[in-house]
């Protein structure tokens, strides 16, 4: 397993301070998390942080994820207390269902009314969870840059929404992704690194495609061989391949075979990940609910 993964920027530590000196300010966080890793997407500094405020937990890129798999993670967050539910930001589902929560939220806050303030929203989430893209629909306009990588949003940004109903006109705060020092679990460091919230500059590609293999092999094999063309696995090939001889023999489908019969291990591992991310391997989620 990858180990020693050097991932925490300075920009890290400013943003938790800046989620401390604002959270006063806000009457609701909605933090979002990868729907295809419920629990490594999570931060536990959230928690810390927040600790009584108001919270919503979305489960962006629900489109990538095990539908069934989802519908028990709900389950559980809601069952700890928590309203959830899941979303693609990027194409707007689950939008209206959030909406529907803030209002209600906002509707029971006696506070705002007080103080006749805008109602205020605060979005967290590790990178590359789709911030940026929740804030664009809410928003209704493009007014966040985003991006299929970890740490597009740099700053602080109070966006004002004129919303109708019982929400009225209300402000988002959007915060850069944030991480944490150190992965009790190395199979968080792992599943952020699946997913793209670690940034592959400072992976090993090659490493990183082999110990994915080695999961999908494991928890979705079905999904692997048929995406690749390999023997399906009743015949034996993930009991008996180790994850290298399962990513050779993806590189001899697809064709990325250097001069001298070469593996090219570098094209077949960057091929892998873009393919998982793009859910192009299937519908998978990479954690379940008391594992």
């Amino acid at each position: 397993m990858l180990t020693n993964i050097n991932w925490y920027p300075g920009h890290m530590k400013k943003t938790r301070e800046l989620i401390q000196e604002n959270l006063k300010l806000v009457d609701v966080v909605v933090e979002v998390v990868d729907a295809r890793i419920p629990i490594s997407s999570r931060n536990p500094i959230i928690d810390e942080l927040i600790k009584d405020k108001a919270r919503v937990i979305a489960l962006n890129k629900s489109d990538l994820a095990d539908k069934d798999a989802s519908n028990r993670w709900i389950a559980h967050f809601k069952r700890l207390g928590y309203q959830a539910l899941t979303m693609n930001a990027m194409r707007g589902d689950g939008i209206r269902e959030l909406f529907g929560i803030l209002e209600g939220i906002r509707a029971g806050n006696n506070a705002v009314s007080k103080r006749n303030k805008p109602f205020r929203i605060m979005i967290v989430g590790v990178p590359n969870s789709g911030k940026s893209s929740l804030i664009n629909r809410l928003t209704g306009k493009k007014s966040t840059q985003t991006g299929d990588r970890p740490g597009v949003t740099k700053g602080k940004q109070w966006l004002t929404v004129k919303g109708e109903g019982v929400m009225g006109t209300f402000q988002i705060l959007d915060t850069p992704g944030i991480l944490w020092p150190k992965f009790e679990d190395p199979n968080v460091g792992m599943n952020l690194a699946f997913c793209g919230s670690i940034k592959d500059e400072i992976m090993d590609t090659a490493e990183l495609a082999l110990e994915l293999i080695g999961v999908l092999a494991k928890r979705y094999p079905s999904q692997l061989t048929d995406r690749y063309k390999l023997d399906p696995p009743e015949q034996g090939l993930f009991e008996d391949q180790t994850p290298l001889e399962i990513m050779e023999a993806i590189a001899a489908k697809r064709g990325f075979i250097m001069a001298g019969k070469r593996v090219d291990y570098e094209r077949t591992a960057r091929n892998l990940l873009d393919e998982f991310r793009g859910g192009l391997i299937g519908k998978i989620t990479l954690e379940e609910v008391g594992q």
